[in-house]
């Protein structure tokens, strides 16, 4: 099986905004980071935001974020939507010319390998391939979010401003 770089650069795009919980993030920055066309990124990204994955704003003030938490989002959900089809072999096509379609057992065996392998990216979401936050945020160069002041109210508790 291979994945696509497609479907490789909506994990690494869904990934980064993981990594920024705290922040919409823009296409430019995702893609000079991991040094990927604009453009690609931006059919990727329409994409994501089709299958719910990611919210994206417009305008000024506007970027990406996860459209649900980290923990919502299944890798092998994501492979499924990213990639155009799963035919490992001619076979699994509906033309297929194979002289030995009609008995052949490789193909229920690739077919169950497959399966196996979806159902191992079922397992793993994308909550944690971000952890830890910290350790993922320093690999990719992005700074950490400075903490919001606490001011005191009347009573003496805090309070975040």
């Amino acid at each position: 099986m291979n994945i696509t770089q497609h479907t490789d650069y909506a994990l690494r795009l869904l990934i980064y905004l993981g990594a920024c919980p705290e922040r919409r993030v823009t296409i430019k920055e995702v893609a000079e980071r991991f040094d990927i066309s604009r453009s690609h990124l931006m059919k990727i990204v329409n994409e994501l935001v089709a299958a719910g994955f990611v919210d994206g704003a417009r305008g000024k003030g506007g970027g990406l974020r996860l459209a649900r938490p980290p923990e919502a989002i299944r890798l092998g959900e994501v492979v499924r939507q990213m990639e155009r089809g799963f035919e490992l072999v001619e076979c699994f096509g509906a033309h297929s010319r194979c002289l030995l379609d009609s008995g052949c057992r490789l193909k229920g065996a690739l077919q169950g390998a497959l399966q196996a392998f979806l159902a191992s990216l079922d397992e793993v979401s994308l909550a944690d391939l971000i952890a830890p936050r910290a350790r993922l945020r320093q690999i990719l160069s992005i700074a950490t979010p400075i903490a919001a002041p606490v001011r005191r109210t009347g009573a003496g508790a805090p309070s975040s401003s």
